[in-house]
């Protein structure tokens, strides 16, 4: 008697969909998107869809949360270089026009859904610190920032940098549409490290 408990989840099968959801965003926009046109590109059946995700905004989710993992910090050996690399970085990939529909979408649907922020933070934003703790390990290891003996404090600093950047570079590319380019990541990252006045300089 065999003792497997249902088939297999397959990465296959996982990567097919969320890469055709993020193709029908392209092509549909949010409004248009349905589980049904999902199945139909990835080749599954439209069951195999809701037993992975209940609702499209998770699906949505899912598929632009491996887009951001693909973000990479940067060793340019300081911190100032490597914090400019990963906000250019990242403002090229909230141009690609999957990720902007898909984020802006997200975010609309999740004022009205707790359960969806819930997704949003554990899938995108906390998986994303990542690069926060990284640079600031690095920084700390060239002597550029000092170390934090309080755990506590330490874990809020990174959340406060996270949201500083992501949440500027977000409003500039997403709200203001404002191109962010090497010019202006080098004043923001000169603003964030060094303070107002240092920017103005």
């Amino acid at each position: 008697m065999s003792s497997r408990k249902g088939r297999p989840r397959s990465a296959d099968a996982d990567s097919a969909i969320l890469e055709a959801t993020r193709a029908a965003l392209g092509e549909l926009g949010w409004s248009k998107l349905t589980m049904g046109d999902v199945a139909t590109r990835a080749g599954v059946a439209k069951t195999t869809l809701y037993r992975r995700w209940t609702a499209k905004s998770e699906l949505v989710v899912d598929a632009v949360a491996v887009l951001f993992d693909e973000l990479e910090l940067p060793d340019r050996g300081s911190l100032a270089a490597d914090v400019e690399g990963v906000v250019v970085q990242f403002a090229a990939l909230l141009e690609r026009p999957e990720t902007k529909t898909a984020l802006m979408a997200v975010i609309a649907e999740s004022t009205r859904d707790e359960a969806l922020r819930t997704r949003i933070r554990a899938s995108i934003v906390d998986r994303q610190k990542r690069l926060v703790l990284l640079g600031r390990e690095r920084a700390q290891a060239r002597g550029e920032l000092p170390r934090e003996p309080d755990a506590a404090k330490a874990a809020r600093t990174a959340d406060l940098i996270f949201d500083v950047i992501a949440g500027a570079v977000v409003h500039r590319a997403l709200v203001s549409a404002e191109p962010v380019d090497q010019e202006w990541a080098r004043t923001f990252t000169t603003l964030l490290l060094d303070g107002l006045a240092a920017a103005q300089g």
